[in-house]
């Protein structure tokens, strides 16, 4: 399941989706936002995304943590548009059959998508807003 949402991402949905009776090990990523970044109060986020795209590439990285570690299933869904502080921005699930393989590829998922996946991010303060560059 690679998907780009306009709604909140149900958890219990990916985690449900990255289950398989091969795998000893789902390993799960959430992504909320929070309140502050760099000494700055955080009112909300807006993502942005070129949808089809950024789903292209998010399957690329599913293909290719498939390739790195003996994986089961991979859920990846991002979020777009206004979220609100304690919102979930992201959720990223890896299902393995030992538990190592899942937490490694789960990091390497989240730290990549923010790299190479066209999702831009704009933070909103009481006192402006900025768009951020991606970091691991």
């Amino acid at each position: 399941m690679i998907q780009i949402a306009d709604k909140a991402i149900d958890i219990q949905a990916c985690i449900d989706a990255a289950q398989s009776e091969r795998a000893g090990a789902v390993d799960v990523f959430i992504g909320t936002v929070r309140n502050h970044n760099k000494q700055k109060e955080v009112v909300r986020l807006i993502f942005e995304t070129y949808d089809s795209m950024a789903i292209k590439k998010m399957q690329e990285l599913a293909d290719q943590a498939c390739e790195k570690w003996e994986i089961e299933k991979v859920v990846m869904v991002h979020r777009k548009g206004v979220l609100e502080i304690g919102d979930v921005a992201v959720v990223i699930a890896v299902s393995t059959p030992h538990r190592k393989a899942s937490f490694e590829a789960c990091e390497w998922l989240i730290d990549t998508l923010k790299q190479v996946v066209p999702i831009w991010k704009r933070e909103v303060y009481q006192d402006g807003e900025e768009w951020l560059e991606a970091h691991p």
